[in-house]
């Protein structure tokens, strides 16, 4: 899991100094690869599946296939982008229903 608001975060400090708060944006890594990164996308039922992620609903996207995909598999690795690279945007939903809704989409990859 990765967000400045943690502090394992190697940008929590730089954050922490920046910011007034820390946002709802997160990104993971799936263990699986870009199969079981997709078949987790796949799985979620709240998160709306987009190449933008700017919006009060929950959001997921594999920025490998968005924001990202024009650069080239080389440029991308240096950049810390791995192809099963998901980023989430929080919304404002309910966190419990949220919570329930990846844990369910862990469960089926």
């Amino acid at each position: 899991m990765n967000h400045p608001g943690l502090e394992s975060s190697a940008s929590h400090d730089r954050a922490k100094a920046l910011l007034d708060d820390f946002g709802g944006m997160v990104s993971l890594e799936i263990n699986g690869g870009v199969k079981d990164a997709d078949s987790f996308i796949s799985h979620l039922t709240l998160f709306i599946n987009t190449a933008s992620l700017g919006g009060v609903e929950s959001l997921v996207t594999r920025p490998v296939q968005t924001s990202h995909s024009g650069m080239e598999p080389e440029e991308r690795i240096a950049a810390g982008i791995k192809d099963e690279l998901i980023r989430l945007s929080i919304g404002i939903e309910d966190a419990e229903d949220l919570i329930s809704d990846l844990g369910q989409a862990l469960e089926k990859i």
